[in-house]
């Protein structure tokens, strides 16, 4: 189901269209309201949901670097994304204690480079030595609330990231403080400002979490994966849709199964699953930091490797999926929808050299969703318009319909 050709197969006139389209886009610039045109030029409709909500098409910004100031939310949400994952906050208790204070950090720089797969094929990679959110709990809540309203009129939904504590070895106690708090105040900023409810949140496990002594154990992590949806759940009942980022753990793609196996059969489910995040490699350098996080096709060829194997042993009731993890162009994402994501999150594709886009003018979310969308033989319409002739899909299927019915085939 995967193994997609290397171009999508659309008429010659549906080729043409996607030319005239990009080059004049290119050229004029990126429309507010672009799924309009979508929708008037070839019957696509683009809306999807993350999580519980609707948004208004698939396609989002990871947390990370590039989600962590209102001018990039602004950026954000005057290019129409259907959704922004805010940068990860570090959860506190009530006195402003932090059991994992070791993931805060100020540090911005990045460095974007080319990097080739096992599998020969080239792609992108950022390095940073960032974690999560510098600041405190209260300057984050200050954050959240300006991107709600920033994001409003653009009906762009904004999504809270938040690492809560995790036991290590040694029988450590759950600070169950630290997921009371946190939620109670997050869940206060999102009514404050009159958000989504319920509140979307995702639960970040770090990349960089894989190399840490914490992950050094299967059972420990299984041990967190039922654990903290239900203290969080306890935190704020039926007003978060708790989404769990699954982390690629430093054990084999089976392991990576089990956990996804885990969190949609427990007693206490997510609402939602974000799969999955950078892998790690515990012996690459950076600026004098030993064990950091990569992507590229490694990173998807793992992440679809996974998937795909869910998919083939689907669950009774399988938990929406929001995919992250090098999607870089349209094919990629719908290999991704093949395993039933109903929406992607992007973050080094962001971050391309004004060199690899054809449009000259708008900002770097523009320029990446015009190529992302539109390129005619690389963009997400080229490869519907391929899925819905090549699975017989009802011409009225938005992309959460389209996920849902892939997924069932």
């Amino acid at each position: 189901m995967l193994d997609l050709p290397a171009l999508p197969d659309v008429s010659g006139e549906e080729r043409l269209k996607l030319l005239d389209d990009y080059e004049r886009l290119a050229a004029s610039g990126w429309p507010a309201d672009w799924e309009t045109l979508v929708a008037a030029r070839y019957g696509i409709r683009l809306s999807s949901r993350y999580g519980p909500h609707r948004i208004r098409n698939p396609f989002g910004k990871a947390s990370g670097q590039l989600s962590l100031t209102v001018r990039q939310v602004k950026h954000d949400a005057a290019a129409g994304l259907g959704f922004v994952v805010l940068k990860t906050v570090i959860a506190e208790e009530a006195g402003g204690q932090r059991s994992m204070g070791d993931w805060t950090s100020r540090e911005t720089r990045m460095k974007l480079e080319r990097i080739r797969g096992g599998s020969g094929e080239e792609g992108w990679t950022v390095t940073w030595l960032g974690r999560g959110w510098g600041g405190s709990l209260s300057d984050y809540l200050q954050f959240y609330a300006e991107a709600v309203e920033i994001a409003r009129p653009a009906g762009m939904l904004v999504v809270p990231s938040c690492k809560f504590h995790l036991p290590g070895a040694g029988g450590e106690e759950w600070r169950e403080e630290e997921y009371r708090y946190t939620t109670g105040r997050l869940l206060d900023a999102a009514q404050a400002a009159r958000a989504a409810l319920p509140m979307p949140l995702e639960k970040d496990f770090s990349p960089t979490l894989a190399g840490s002594d914490r992950a050094s154990e299967r059972d420990r992590i299984l041990g967190w994966l039922t654990r903290v949806p239900a203290l969080i759940r306890a935190a704020g009942g039926d007003r978060v849709a708790l989404g769990i980022k699954v982390f690629n753990a430093l054990f084999d793609d089976d392991f990576q199964l089990v956990m996804v196996s885990l969190l949609e059969e427990a007693p206490v489910r997510p609402a939602y699953l974000v799969y999955a995040n950078r892998l790690f490699d515990p012996y690459r350098v950076f600026q004098g930091w030993r064990g950091v996080a990569y992507g590229g096709p490694d990173l998807s060829d793992r992440n679809l490797r996974v998937l795909s194997a869910r998919r083939r042993h689907p669950p009774a009731a399988p938990l929406p999926v929001s995919a992250t993890g090098n999607i870089d162009t349209g094919r990629r994402a719908a290999q991704y929808l093949l395993c039933g994501a109903s929406s992607f999150q992007m973050h080094t594709l962001f971050q391309w050299p004004d060199t690899e886009f054809a449009m000259r003018v708008g900002g770097k979310t523009a320029r990446a969703l015009h190529w992302l969308v539109f390129h005619p033989e690389h963009g997400f319409i080229a490869w519907l318009l391929d899925l819905r002739r090549r699975f017989d899909l009802p011409a009225d299927a938005d992309v959460f319909d389209i996920a849902a019915t892939l997924l069932r085939k």
